[in-house]
């Protein structure tokens, strides 16, 4: 039967979630994330697949495991992971698959909506103010008629794109590789050049990979071609984002506010003159992670394994 090694930070509980789906006669190991190298690669050697939250594992980890049929990550991300050796070594690599899609798209839509209603302040005005008005409405706004660009329309751009409808919003994306008809229909979606979507859109949000081609995506000059009232939602990566450029438009006007979940650097300096900018709300790079979460990822993670197990091909395979 397989052997299953789960190297991971969550808490007991929450690990149980993600490894219940798990055959009867499975063999599955619950470890620390942070163990030594050497006693985690020690623990690898005779395992069948590894599965890792979060999604990064040492060179001598992986060289010490000859039999792995698979890596599957909990999360979507996989800018952390050793592509390069894992094709060398012929080890196939999995994500998550998009079930942290939905917790991501919520996520979303509560930092659009506290932008737009400046839901921080109002809570601060609550206890610290007595109920008076900020400005009667003059810088709080709907979603509802708005122009939304999605850029990225994988497994969260869909879902944001999903839950646009009953705001009657007119949504653009960018992406690279079209999405089909069928889709882009029942989605109520237009297809456009990042250009034309950063000069249409109110609220920009993105939902794109960390790779060579997204590093920066978004930069002075994209942020130039934005309207000076719209927002920028970042819940994929912070280096998608050129930070600097982004202080620089938030400062000047060039743009109107920012709902972010990532940074360049996480933690960031406390030092970092984007903490003290009012027009921005900030979340720890928790989109992805509700309670909810981890069953749909366990069920899609054994799901996986399976597949694999039996000599199929996996599942959302990164890499090549």
């Amino acid at each position: 039967m397989p052997k299953v090694i789960f190297f991971t930070n969550l808490a007991s509980e929450l690990a149980q979630q993600v490894i219940a789906p798990a055959p009867q006669a499975w063999e599955v190991s619950v470890l620390p994330h942070n163990l030594p190298v050497s006693e985690k690669a020690d623990r690898a050697s005779d395992a069948d697949f590894l599965i890792l939250f979060p999604g990064s594992l040492e060179e001598a980890v992986l060289r010490s495991a000859p039999g792995l049929k698979l890596v599957q990550l909990v999360s979507a991300g996989f800018d952390r992971m050793p592509l390069a050796l894992l094709k060398e070594l012929e080890i196939p690599l999995a994500n998550n698959g998009g079930t942290n899609s939905i917790d991501v798209a919520e996520h979303t839509f509560a930092l659009i909506l506290s932008v737009y209603r400046r839901l921080t302040e109002m809570d601060q005005n609550v206890r610290n103010d007595g109920w008076n008005a900020i400005d009667s409405g003059m810088t709080t706004f709907t979603v509802h008629g708005k122009t939304v660009g999605i850029v990225g329309l994988g497994h969260i751009g869909r879902e944001v794109a999903k839950r646009m409808v009953p705001f009657q919003a007119q949504v653009l994306y960018f992406d690279p590789f079209p999405a089909p008809a069928e889709v882009e229909r029942s989605l109520q979606v237009e297809r456009v050049s990042l250009d034309d979507l950063l000069a249409r859109s109110d609220i920009v949000t993105l939902h794109v990979p960390l790779n060579d081609q997204t590093r920066q995506l978004i930069g002075q000059a994209e942020l130039k071609r934005m309207k000076s009232s719209a927002i920028l939602v970042n819940t994929c990566r912070g280096p998608v984002v050129d930070e600097v450029a982004l202080i620089e438009a938030l400062c000047s006007g060039e743009i109107g506010a920012a709902g972010l979940d990532v940074l360049k650097d996480e933690p960031t300096d406390p030092d970092n003159p984007i903490l003290q900018l009012e027009n921005v709300i900030f979340s720890p790079h928790i989109a992805g992670v509700t309670y909810d979460t981890w069953q749909r990822r366990g069920r899609f993670i054994f799901d996986n394994l399976q597949r694999v197990w039996v000599g199929q091909e996996p599942l959302a395979r990164v890499g090549s």
